[in-house]
């Protein structure tokens, strides 16, 4: 494997790990990985297509939930030197949002991997501004075939 350095702040090389493509891209750094791990960030500004003129929107930090957990799939993928699948949203079990992120802040978001069965991922996530939970989420996310 290859060496990588954390975190990874390069957005180009991020966004080259994930199906969606600008201006449709919700994580700009990826920040910690493990196999069963992953922490990814995005800083909110304006040029954001689901911001509104103060904030992400709630459908935004969803998305962006569910795009650290692409990168995951995305960066394991990019290890093993295959390309990304794409996957999508199969079920959010439960999301809690307390607040939303005001643009300018940066977003940390960490999900982890409780279950993996034939391309089905149950995954625990967890946002945070400044160590201060600002949403939870357990979804399942499906890769295509």
């Amino acid at each position: 494997m290859m060496n990588y350095t954390f975190p990874i702040t390069d957005s180009e090389f991020v966004q080259g790990l994930i199906p969606q493509k600008h201006p449709f891209v919700m994580v700009d750094s990826l920040i910690t990985f493990s196999d069963q791990q992953i922490t990814a960030s995005l800083t909110v500004n304006t040029e954001n297509i689901l911001t509104d003129s103060q904030e992400l929107t709630a459908s935004g930090l969803i998305e962006h939930m569910a795009q650290t957990v692409a990168l995951h799939t995305g960066f394991q993928y990019h290890i093993e030197q295959k390309p990304a699948p794409t996957g999508y949203i199969g079920s959010i079990k439960s999301v809690e949002i307390l607040e939303l992120p005001k643009i300018g802040q940066k977003v940390e978001t960490s999900a982890e991997i409780l279950q993996e069965f034939m391309g089905v991922t149950l995954v625990d996530i967890v946002s945070k501004i400044d160590q201060n939970i600002i949403a939870k989420a357990q979804m399942k996310t499906v890769l295509a075939k």
